[in-house]
């Protein structure tokens, strides 16, 4: 029987409707050649663990849960838990032992109670924000959950599901991870669901009951977890599951928060969208219909990947601050946490289409209506960009608060364009300016542009104005925000003051035979400054010291530069890859031996 049901499902999973809804190529569980190009920019980057320490498959699994006899399975939400436990039940059977497996779903609260509990922090339907939560994962479940005890006898004991380790049954738990881009592709087909929800709902209001309330939860949980974790698992993969002992991970965290970081890219398409990324990254998806965004490094949503035997593991990037956060920031641990505090992300209109008029909340404001620590302060490093590409940067001179709100409201009302340059300087944009965006700053990026944005991590937090007056990719309008950013508008940022204080102006810092350093001043409010380092080519050479600070590094122009930290790891950093090197790193050099000059931008904490 049970040969029978794993063939059954192996057949459904193989003939059933897309449980994914994505374009995007979806990581390997096992590397070959193509996934490892000997030139231009990489997608699925990794940290190579050594020999023998990422197994793979649920044979292998079952094998280690035979020697522990009783073990707990928690996870991410969004895991496929019913074809888990069929293909795991099918291992340990076929291995000759029986099984009980129990489910942590039992003990899950009604989804109206939790629907209830979760209202204060979600907002309105159709509101695009809530606040992050206070709640624990804990309060998705009944107390008697801590208190759960097998009542049966079988040679293998398993209580699985999301929350399973809030069970007090002292056991090894097997914690199997999911990464959040495939978690949103699997919420876009209608085949995942919120923690604590049994039906599809919206992407939208999914993705913000995500943000808002179950990624704080599980990450927490998880963290209290730690210490019971024996096994770490990827649950990426419908029919395939590669593991490693926690050990193995811990080693490989250990590594790069000492060393140097690549975390893994995704990208996202959108109705303003550009063609730059799909024509410079040909391991894109080619059919689809432009590229908005790359999560360069948002480390919120990225994960990271490690290698052994050419299988592959990837783990979200919180693995790496929940246990090596004064590693990896230094001094500035003490300020942020467990938070990485700055993220690099493409914008992309090339041949593309201007974005929305908009503004971000102040600190106070992101503080007091949404939780946050931080606010969402930006800038925009020009990487390319075509002819007559541009920026919405600071009001006109003489634009009035009144005037210019009426103008929005009365375009939103009667569908009718505006003159935006009425209001918002519209600034010619060229290769490598640097544009300045302090939070309450009116701005919107040009067609034509490339943009590389170098900013806080908060990337959700955009109070549009004025969009075009254009559709989304469904068909359906986007949300216009006139009452936020007008609580937020700082309407001194206009006129010749744009130029002179949103406008960085390079500063030379040194300059030798072999580099030169230059300081693109930021605002006052940034929390962040930006260096450049030029190197010549052939003999390229800089030695940086991190003197406590993270630092984030992006090769803007040149093929590639090598990079190789103080304890001996050299990893080639090609055009438009993002880099990481922590604090712990102590210093690092970089150098040039192409035939061509290099430009490597650098971010760090002031």
């Amino acid at each position: 029987m049970a040969g029978a049901a794993h063939l059954a499902f192996t057949r459904a999973a193989a003939n059933s409707t897309p449980k994914r809804q994505s374009k995007q190529p979806q990581l390997p569980a096992q590397l070959k050649p193509e996934h490892t190009p000997a030139n231009g920019y990489r997608l699925f980057p990794f940290e190579t663990l050594g020999n023998d320490h990422i197994q793979s498959g649920y044979d292998s699994l079952a094998q280690w849960i035979i020697t522990q006899r009783n073990v707990r399975i928690d996870g991410y939400e969004g895991l496929y838990w019913d074809e888990i436990r069929t293909a795991l039940c099918f291992a340990l059977r076929k291995a000759g032992v029986s099984v009980y497996w129990y489910d942590a779903a039992a003990f899950q609260q009604p989804a109206s109670a939790i629907n209830d509990m979760i209202a204060p922090f979600i907002g309105t339907p159709g509101a695009v924000w809530g606040k992050r939560t206070s709640l624990s994962l804990a309060d998705f479940f009944d107390p008697s959950i801590a208190q759960w005890q097998p009542q049966e006898a079988a040679d293998v004991i398993i209580f699985a599901g999301t929350g399973a380790g809030l069970a007090q049954w002292n056991t090894p738990v097997v914690y199997i991870d999911l990464p959040k881009n495939e978690l949103q592709y699997r919420m876009r087909a209608g085949s995942a669901f919120n923690t604590g929800s049994t039906e599809a709902i919206d992407f939208a209001e999914m993705y913000k009951r995500a943000f808002f309330v179950d990624w704080i939860v599980l990450a927490a949980h998880r963290q209290q977890l730690y210490a019971s974790i024996a096994v770490i698992a990827d649950g990426q993969w419908q029919q395939q599951i590669n593991w490693a002992f926690r050990s193995a991970l811990e080693q490989g965290l250990n590594s790069i928060a000492h060393n140097v970081i690549r975390n893994r890219p995704w990208f996202e398409s959108g109705v303003w969208g550009g063609q730059w990324m799909k024509q410079h990254i040909p391991q894109l998806a080619q059919d689809e219909i432009n590229y908005a965004w790359s999560f360069e490094l948002i480390a919120p949503e990225n994960g990271l990947v490690f290698e052994s035997n050419g299988y592959l593991l990837e783990v979200s990037f919180d693995w790496l601050m929940e246990t090596h956060s004064s590693d990896v920031l230094g001094e500035d641990a003490a300020r942020f946490g467990t938070e990485f505090p700055i993220r690099f992300d493409f914008l992309d209109t090339v041949d593309g289409d201007n974005l929305s008029i908009q503004c971000h909340p102040s600190l106070s404001y992101i503080q007091t209506q949404f939780g946050e620590n931080i606010t969402q302060d930006e800038t925009y490093y020009i990487l390319d960009c075509q002819e007559n590409a541009s920026v919405y940067l600071g009001f006109t001179e003489n634009a009035d608060p009144a005037t210019f709100r009426a103008a929005l409201e009365h375009s939103q009302q009667a569908g009718e364009t505006i003159d935006i340059t009425q209001y918002v300087q519209k600034l010619p944009a060229a290769k490598h300016d640097l544009f300045l965006i302090p939070n309450q700053t009116v701005h919107g990026a040009g067609t034509g542009n490339l943009v590389l944005e170098i900013s806080a991590t908060p990337y959700i937090y955009t109070f549009k104005m004025y969009d075009w007056m254009r559709l989304d990719l469904n068909g359906r309008p986007r949300p216009i925000n006139i009452q936020h950013a007008f609580e937020n508008l700082d309407f001194s940022r206009k006129g010749q003051r744009v130029q002179q204080e949103l406008v960085s102006q390079p500063l030379a810092l040194s300059s030798t035979d072999t580099s030169a350093t230059e300081w693109l001043p930021t605002h006052p409010e940034h929390f962040y400054a930006i260096r450049r380092i030029s190197l010549p080519a052939q003999t390229g050479y800089h030695q940086v010291y991190t003197t406590g600070k993270c630092h984030l590094l992006m090769v803007v122009e040149g093929d590639h530069v090598q990079l190789k930290t103080k304890q001996g790891k050299t990893v080639t950093m090609r055009y438009a890859e993002t880099y990481v090197v922590p604090a712990a790193a102590e210093y690092y050099v970089l150098s040039n031996n192409n035939e061509a000059p290099a430009k490597i931008v650098q971010a760090f904490v002031k």
